[in-house]
C-alpha cells in the first residue's frame, strides 16, 4: 500500500518521531493521552488548551461579524483591521514600529507561520537549529521542507542553553535559527544573555531567526524579551505569535507573523497556497483583544501564575521534583523521586493511580536526549482553579499512597 501513496508524508513522520523502522506512523502522545483521559475520566492536564472561554470583549466582537455577514474571503494577508493591531501592539508593548501593510501577514494560527516560513525560506540541505524539548511539529516541518534538524539541548532545572553548545551548533550551513520563548514544554524564558548569543550568531552566519512567541504575554516573574528589539535583531527575524494563547481562543487559529518586507512577501507566496486565508469574523476580534487595556494583559498573566502555583504545590506534595515555570501553560515535573524513571510508562499508569493525564518531556526530543529527559512529565495548569484544586489533591494523595506502600 505505501508504494501506492508516494509523497513526503514520510518525511513528516520521521521528523516528528512517529514512523517507524516498519514504515507504520503511530499517534502522537497526545492524541494517546487525552484519547486516555477521554476512557478513564481522568483530568486531561496533558493537552495545552484551556477550559475557559476569552474575554467576552474578544467573544462579541466575532459573533457581531458573523451576524454583520463578515463571513467570505478576507484579504490575502489579513483583513487591515487586525494588521494594523498588530502594530499598534508591536509599538505599544515593545517600541517597535511596524509597517501594517508590508510587514504584517495574518496566519492560520502561528503553526501555519512556522510552516509557511520554513518551506519559503529553506532549500534541500539547510540546517534549522532549534532548542530541544522541541514543540512537535517543528521536527515534521523541518523534514518536509527538507531541512537538516539540529537540536541544543535545554537542561533542567533552569532549562537555559549552554552557549558553547550553542555556538557549536550554529554554522554556515545554519539557514534558520528557531526559537521558542517563552518555551513550550519547558516554561522556560530565555534571559538577555542567550537572545543576544542567538543575534550574533545569526549576523555571524547569515543565518534567520524565527521566534514562535505565541506565549508572550503569559510570563510570571521575568520579562520576555523579543528578538527584535535586540539591536541587529530586527532585520533578520520573524516574529511569529498568535491570538489563541492570550485569549483562550486556540480554536479560531488566529496567527501572524512580523518580517522585513522582502521576508513577508516570500513567505506570502508560500502561505496562499496553503490556507489561502482564514478565519474572517475572527480576525477583527482578535483585533479587539490586541486593543484591551494594560490591566488585562498584567491580569491574564497574574491569573495564571496563581494557577501554575496551585499545581506546583499539587506536584511537590505528591512527591515529583518540580521545576520552576517563568511563562507558558506548562510545568515541568520529574517522576524519578515517585520510583518512576520512565514517564511514558509513568503517563500511561497515571490516570489509574492519580485520574490525571500529563505528557512525557520525551515526546518532545529526538533520540539524543530522549534518555536525559525519561522521567521527566509535562503538566498543563490553562485550567480552571476548580479543576487544579481537584487535580492537586489527587495527586497529593497519590504522593501519600506510594510512600504507604514504600
Amino acid at each position: 500500500m505505501t508504494a501506492l501513496i508516494p509523497g513526503n508524508w514520510q518525511r513528516a513522520a520521521h521528523g516528528a518521531g512517529l514512523l517507524s523502522a516498519e514504515g507504520a506512523v503511530s499517534a502522537t502522545i497526545f492524541a494517546e493521552m487525552s484519547a486516555l483521559a477521554t476512557r478513564t475520566g481522568a483530568i486531561n492536564l496533558g493537552q495545552g488548551f484551556p477550559d475557559e472561554d476569552g474575554p467576552a470583549e474578544v467573544l462579541d466582537v466575532a459573533v457581531r461579524s458573523i451576524r454583520d455577514g463578515v463571513n467570505q474571503y478576507p484579504p490575502g494577508i489579513g483583513m487591515p483591521v487586525l494588521r494594523e493591531a498588530i502594530a499598534e501592539h508591536q509599538q505599544r508593548f515593545y517600541g517597535l514600529s511596524v509597517d501594517p501593510d508590508r510587514e504584517v501577514l495574518v496566519t492560520a494560527g502561528a503553526t501555519e507561520a512556522i510552516a509557511a516560513t520554513l518551506l519559503a525560506l529553506l532549500q534541500d540541505g539547510d540546517e534549522v537549529v532549534t532548542f530541544e524539548p522541541f514543540y512537535d511539529s517543528y521536527g515534521a516541518i523541518i523534514a518536509l521542507a527538507g531541512g537538516v534538524h539540529r537540536a541544543v539541548p535545554l537542561r533542567a532545572p533552569d532549562f537555559e542553553p549552554d552557549l558553547d553548545e550553542l555556538r557549536t551548533a550554529v554554522t554556515d550551513r545554519t539557514r534558520v535559527i528557531l526559537v521558542n520563548d517563552p518555551h513550550n514544554p519547558t516554561g522556560a524564558v530565555f534571559g538577555r544573555e542567550t537572545l543576544e548569543t542567538i543575534v550574533e550568531l545569526a549576523h555571524a552566519h547569515d543565518a534567520v531567526i524565527v521566534t514562535d512567541e505565541v506565549y508572550e504575554h503569559l510570563t510570571f516573574d521575568r520579562p520576555h524579551i523579543p528578538i527584535a528589539t535586540l539591536p541587529g535583531g530586527r532585520d533578520r527575524t520573524v516574529t511569529i505569535s498568535s491570538g489563541g494563547k492570550t485569549f483562550n481562543t486556540t480554536g479560531w487559529k488566529i496567527g501572524w507573523l512580523i518580517a522585513p518586507p522582502a521576508l513577508v512577501t516570500a513567505i506570502t507566496a508560500v502561505k496562499q497556497f496553503l490556507t489561502y486565508v482564514n478565519g474572517a469574523p475572527f480576525q477583527p476580534a482578535i483585533a479587539a483583544g490586541l486593543r484591551m487595556p494594560d490591566s488585562f494583559f498584567t491580569e491574564i498573566a497574574a491569573t495564571l501564575a496563581a494557577k501554575r502555583d496551585l499545581l506546583s504545590a499539587g506536584l511537590e506534595s505528591a512527591g515529583f521534583g518540580v521545576f520552576a515555570s517563568h511563562g507558558s501553560y506548562f510545568v515541568v515535573a520529574d517522576a524519578a523521586p515517585l520510583g518512576y524513571t520512565d514517564a511514558i510508562a509513568f503517563c500511561r499508569e497515571l490516570p489509574s493511580l492519580a485520574g490525571v493525564v500529563g505528557v512525557p518531556i520525551s515526546a518532545f526530543c529526538g533520540p539524543g536526549m530522549r534518555e536525559e529527559a525519561a522521567s521527566l512529565v509535562r503538566f498543563a495548569f490553562c485550567k480552571r482553579v476548580d479543576v487544579l484544586e481537584r487535580a492537586a489533591a489527587q495527586l497529593a494523595r497519590l504522593g501519600q499512597g506510594l510512600a504507604t506502600t514504600a
